[in-house]
């Protein structure tokens, strides 16, 4: 049996911090899928990561070496986005031949053990190339800014053949059917705008009354879109969230919880973050200038908007007002007067950036917010949050 595994090297995940600090790059949500998810259903093969030698080798990981078996791989860079003709181009591949994007460096390689040189090394001997215009995430901006076309692609590959649950006839409808929705979906009194893009909503999920949607929207399994809410596309709200206020074109992992009036706008919020009642972030300057956002190599420029790029398990209290292009690194408290810092470094308590989260006191409050969900903190959730804390 063919098996997916995901490297990241080349793919410099640093660049998409503070996201890929608890995660690799595959496992970022884009769309209504994950990257991993993407390939596995368009491939239908189970996936793995490439052992890289470092705090994130955890169960998944597989060292390649001579003693693989006899299944062949495929070693997918972790921030490719799948197209169809990448798919196509992939069935076709033989063993040690791999896919390069207009003559450029390889992107996916299929191989065996007798591919395998030595540990971590694999010997290839032909390039198929593929002239396409091939999505590979660099900066995490990027996820709110391709996360459209990603609603459109997830939509059309997670329907396709597939039948709707019906749609209520107490909802107003404008421009297509382009809804779907799965089992246990509850969708009331609400106002759904298909006009712009596709609206999915997913397993046991439900949009209270009263709510406005223009799509693409994607509302993950067991996610809540509370009374009254206005949600603008492309937006993307992952599973066991629960969403309210104003929302545009913003991403929320999972988990997470922005359940109260406010601004959310060009952002993308991490998983197990809660943004307290009024949190509110800005996602234009005022000059209306670029947007230069802090990344570990120095600043970059992301636009001419950008709101929040909150990490994993990050807060803030009420009335909260985020400056444009901040970053919150992870597990942060975020609290204080007056708009934010534009970066806060992971473990940050308070917005001064003097104080710092005490480790064990973080693990019970993570753990507290867990419980309200139904979930317990992990050992490999510890493990990785122990080394954010020493290292970064």
């Amino acid at each position: 049996m063919d098996k997916i595994i995901f490297t990241e090297e080349f793919c410099q995940p640093e660049n998409l911090h503070p996201f890929t600090l608890t995660r690799q790059i595959q496992d970022i949500r884009i769309g209504i899928l994950t990257i991993r998810e993407k390939w596995e259903r368009c491939l239908g093969l189970p996936s793995f990561d490439k052992w890289e030698d470092d705090y994130k080798d955890l169960d998944r990981s597989i060292h390649i070496n001579k003693n693989m078996g006899n299944d062949a791989f495929l070693m997918i860079h972790g921030n490719v986005l799948p197209t169809p003709k990448m798919i196509r181009t992939i069935s076709k591949l033989k063993n040690g031949e791999f896919i390069s994007v207009n003559g450029n460096t390889g992107i996916i390689f299929r191989f065996t053990k007798k591919q395998v040189i030595e540990p971590h090394s694999i010997k290839v001997s032909k390039a198929i190339t593929i002239k396409e215009n091939v999505k590979a995430l660099q900066y995490p901006w990027e996820i709110f800014q391709w996360n459209a076309e990603a609603i459109h692609q997830d939509f059309e590959l997670i329907t396709s053949k597939r039948k709707s649950q019906p749609v209520s006839k107490t909802n107003t409808i404008i421009g297509s059917s382009n809804i779907f929705l799965e089992k246990g979906a509850k969708v009331e009194h609400s106002i759904l705008n298909t006009e712009t893009g596709p609206i999915y909503i997913g397993k046991n999920a439900e949009v209270m009354e009263g709510c406005m949607i223009r799509g693409p929207f994607a509302l993950g399994q067991n996610a809540v879109l509370k009374m009254g809410s206005k949600v603008y596309g492309a937006t993307s709200v992952g599973p066991y969230c629960a969403v309210a206020g104003e929302i545009k074109n913003s991403v929320l992992f999972g988990y997470s919880n922005k359940a109260h009036d406010g601004y959310l706008g060009d952002s993308v919020i991490g998983e197990w973050c809660n943004m307290g009642a009024g949190t509110t972030n800005s996602n234009l300057k005022n000059n209306a200038g670029e947007v230069k956002i802090w990344t570990p190599r120095g600043q970059v420029n992301a636009g001419h908007k950008c709101g929040v790029l909150m990490g994993d398990y990050s807060r803030t209290m009420i009335n909260t007002s985020l400056n444009t292009g901040t970053v919150v690194g992870v597990c942060c408290n975020v609290f204080g007067a007056g708009l934010t810092p534009r970066y806060l470094p992971s473990f940050s308590w308070g917005n001064d950036g003097i104080d710092r989260y005490e480790f064990d006191k973080a693990l019970t409050d993570i753990g507290n917010w867990k419980k309200l969900k139904g979930k317990k903190l992990s050992k490999n959730e510890t493990s990785i949050l122990k080394h954010i804390f020493e290292h970064y």
